[in-house]
């Protein structure tokens, strides 16, 4: 069989592998390794983004396998959610047919890229067995004090009709359908989220071993700030107000209160209506902006300064919120931007408290060491920092507020208005009880006869399934008709993995102690806030209920960048497929591009490269590369042309090329299938002392392929491996040579190329599959460590390899690529950074 047909090659490995089992696992004695890329949504075809993403993951996978680790890599479906509704809606059927169909036709895609994955862990998010585990956790959070029902102003998605958590709201529209949200009050199931912040932010420091940007982002998303809450009087009321701040040295510049439409006072105004059309205004959209025009409501009501005693009338304004504080603020105009355009329009004092000579316009918001306080009593002529010190430490003991820690963080809204999610395992009795069902009749199972006719929540719709009897009590209830957010799904499947067919409970102790935490984890960097969140705080949540998990479940974080195609437009911003383009020369020699509608050639503009989507016409079907070329040769061109945190440009080129690369080797190779497995110690010794140059050669690669598979550099590692073969084609060999070069290369190469480096072991007598045989050591006793090749990058493209002294520092680096005349200049002179691994990359970014 020659290599014209890869995809024939491919489907044998695959049955073969499958078979004999290679890749299930369970518990040993060897050290583990639990690799896990983030589960697929069962669209029904997989992407571009999914074949890189789980190709990254695989070479991982077999990189440790092949390093004698007992290898966890497992494989599911985040199966509920709306998008499996809203089809079900367009296609009248249930959205249990159309997952379960679009699983099995994924299934047999992933399986054509050749993962190495234990297919007998396979799980599902809307199987009954998977949700029955789900629904008993839900319970024992809520036994622990963990989940509550409030009613609240919730984010509503007009379009999903659902709520949305604060963290799918983007740019104040729904994650998936892009509606502008609204505001509605609902009553809502909550996880207590809030009650781990301080935790879950501390924590950011050990997880060394994800991205800046990730822990940033989280950082900034719990958003903690330390300051002072204040109580505040009404006037002739008993009522009070408490306020936090984290500027209470500027209390004496304090001319007005400001509540958000939500809070308690509100309720003083229920029946007037020009406050309710006041708060209708508020509600319909707060997703504020600081340039936005502020808004007011005179209450007529008025709070008793604490120091000076001075009356300070309160407001409903429309850019204070609920989720800062406690939704109420002081305003003081003087040294807020906001506060002060909020005085200006309503005409109320400004009061000067902090003086700086050189800076004297309003407002000031800065906080320089000329500062110091005037106009506020006995902190005058105090620096603001000495200032604060003192007012918190009078309110103190004043006993009129506290130090006070706040978070940006809320508690977790997981009520979705919806059919397709986990059931919540609560009932309401007709004594007005609220109780978990007992977890003998776990699980509550969705009913399969719905009727989506009408508008709102399905399962309230029901004209059955909601109404049930107590088992404890034996009264008649009704269930919970809301689901769970389906991010309470994936915040734990992990954990399932370890014990994928366990009836009795979630997970076994002994299989998690084992398996957790995942010690690779690959997906977007766009679940940074929601995923990646809950399943951190799921964790700790988990661990409050007496489960023994690792507070952390993922060691390692990879977020790996998009797939990007260029994109095309006709005149009248038309997508066209790249597919449908073709180019000329005008008669200035520039590219011009058309395409053809209607057998007529029609002009077309070239825009930037952007990530695949169907939307714009960019998206290149995987199974059609697969089939054409070869699953080895999408997994190779995928991580060999950027790191697997850029975005990877799509190029039909590359992939021809990559093709082109592994036939040449094959059809070289087929000349004299005869090189074995193993070589013995006499034999290499022997090589090592006749032939030099090649034997430091492949020692120096297994070094560096080593080292830059462990850490992710993929494309250099890639890099490495093109040399070896290209010395090769041009280098006469002695056959104990030729047979340890190309040994040790297909078993550096098989990690990325599985099919078509099996296929070459067992042509040429191999006993074994590659995945089986111990990954090659090195010897480096003759190593020249003195000269280092090093790889000179554009924007993290490879450019250039050259020679340089070990351990040459960056300016040393730069001075031999100065007086390189094979370097264009181009690459260095117009960088705006510089990026250096010391013995390794110089990469300019430009």
């Amino acid at each position: 069989m020659d290599y014209s047909k890869p995809s024939l090659i491919e489907k044998k490995w695959q049955n073969l592998w499958n078979s004999k089992k290679v890749f299930s696992v369970n518990r040993n004695k060897k050290k583990k390794f639990y690799v896990l890329e983030m589960f697929p949504y069962p669209s029904g075809n997989i992407h571009m983004g999914h074949l890189r993403n789980y190709t990254i993951g695989d070479v991982i996978a077999r990189f440790f396998k092949k390093n004698q680790f007992n290898v966890l890599h497992p494989m599911g479906w985040d199966s509920f959610g709306m998008p499996a509704e809203n089809a079900a809606i367009e296609n009248n059927l249930n959205p249990k047919v159309w997952t379960e169909k679009n699983i099995s036709n994924m299934r047999k895609q992933l399986k054509s890229i050749g993962l190495s994955i234990d297919w007998e862990r396979e799980i599902s998010t809307c199987d009954d067995q998977y949700y029955k585990h789900q629904q008993k956790l839900f319970i024992d959070l809520y036994n622990a004090g963990l989940v509550y029902k409030k009613d609240s102003y919730v984010n509503w998605d007009p379009v999903d009709e659902t709520v949305l958590a604060n963290e799918q709201v983007i740019d104040g529209k729904g994650w998936r359908s892009g509606a502008v949200v609204e505001k509605k009050k609902l009553s809502q199931w909550f996880l207590k989220i809030s009650k781990f912040s301080q935790e879950l932010l501390n924590d950011l420091h050990n997880l060394d071993q994800w991205p800046d940007k990730v822990r940033t982002m989280q950082k900034n998303w719990i958003g903690v700030s330390q300051g002072v809450e204040i109580i505040f009087s009404i006037s002739k009321k008993k009522e009070k107000i408490k306020i936090f701040t984290t500027r209470p040295e500027t209390i004496f510049g304090a001319t007005f209160i400001a509540l958000s439409v939500e809070h308690e006072i509100s309720n003083f105004f229920d029946n007037d209506p020009e406050f309710l059309k006041f708060k209708r205004l508020c509600i319909k959209d707060q997703e504020k902006k600081d340039n936005e025009e502020k808004f007011a409501f005179e209450t007529g009501l008025h709070v008793i300064h604490p120091f000076n005693k001075k009356k300070i009338p309160i407001f409903f304004a429309n850019y204070v919120l609920m989720d800062y504080g406690s939704g109420a603020i002081f305003g003081c105009p003087a040294h807020d931007q906001r506060d002060h355009d909020f005085a200006v329009k309503n005409k109320l004092n400004i009061i000067k408290v902090i003086q700086n000579t050189n800076l004297s316009s309003l407002p000031y918001c800065e906080i320089n060491k000329e500062d110091k306080m005037i106009n506020s009593d006995f902190l005058d002529n105090l620096h603001p920092s000495e200032g604060k010190e003192k007012i918190t430490q009078i309110i103190q003991e004043n006993k009129i507020g506290e130090k006070k820690t706040d978070y940006r963080l809320r508690d977790w809204g997981v009520s979705r208005q919806r059919y397709w999610g986990c059931p919540i395992p609560i009932i309401y009795t007709e004594d007005g009880k609220t109780l978990t069902v007992d977890e003998k009749d776990l699980p509550v199972k969705l009913p399969e006869d719905i009727d989506f006719n009408n508008s709102g929540n399905p399962l309230s719709n029901h004209p059955t399934w909601k109404n049930t009897t107590c088992s404890k009590t034996g009264k008649r209830a009704t269930r919970e008709t809301d689901t769970l957010d389906t991010f309470f799904d994936s915040s734990w499947y992990f954990l399932r993995f370890c014990s994928p067919i366990e009836e009795s409970i979630p997970f076994k102790e002994d299989d998690t102690n084992y398996w957790m935490p995942v010690d690779h984890y690959i997906g977007g960097v766009e679940h940074a806030i929601l995923h990646l969140l809950y399943s951190r705080f799921f964790s700790r949540a988990l661990k409050y209920c007496n489960y023994n998990v690792p507070e952390e479940p993922f060691k390692k974080l990879v977020t790996q960048g998009m797939v990007c195609h260029e994109t095309f437009k006709t005149v009248n911003s038309k997508w066209i497929n790249p597919e449908n383009v073709f180019s000329e020369k005008d008669i200035a020699g520039n590219t011009v591009y058309y395409t053809k509608e209607n057998g007529k050639k029609t002009s077309v503009v070239k825009g930037r490269s952007e990530k695949m989507s169907k939307s714009k016409k960019n998206v290149v079907d995987p199974d059609s590369i697969i089939s054409t070329y070869g699953a080895d040769t999408a997994r190779l061109f995928m991580i060999s042309d950027s790191p697997p945190e850029r975005d990877l440009e799509w190029s039909i080129e590359g992939i021809k090329a990559t093709y082109k690369f592994l036939k040449k080797i094959y059809d070289y190779l087929q000349k004299d299938f005869s090189f074995i497995e193993e070589l013995d110690a006499k034999t290499i010794s022997k090589i090592k002392e006749e032939e030099k140059e090649a034997y430091s050669l492949i020692q120096k690669t297994i070094m560096v392929y080593t080292d830059d598979i462990k850490n992710y550099r993929f494309n250099t590692a890639v890099a490495k491996l093109r040399e070896m073969v290209n010395y090769a084609l041009k280098t006469k060999m002695t056959k104990d040579l030729f047979n340890y070069y190309w040994s040790i290369f297909l078993r550096l190469i098989s990690i990325i190329t599985p099919h078509f480096s099996d296929e070459i072991a067992e042509k040429s007598g191999f006993k074994k599959v590659l995945i089986n045989l111990k990954w090659p050591d090195f010897d480096d006793s003759d190593l020249d460590k003195k000269i280092v090749s090093i790889v000179l990058q554009v924007n993290g493209k490879k450019k250039f390899l050259f020679d340089a002294p070990f351990e040459s520092s960056q300016e040393n680096i730069l001075e031999i690529i100065r007086k390189n005349n094979n370097i264009p200049s181009s690459y260095y002179e117009n960088s705006k950074k510089v990026i250096f691994v010391k013995n390794r990359i110089i990469n300019f970014v430009i």
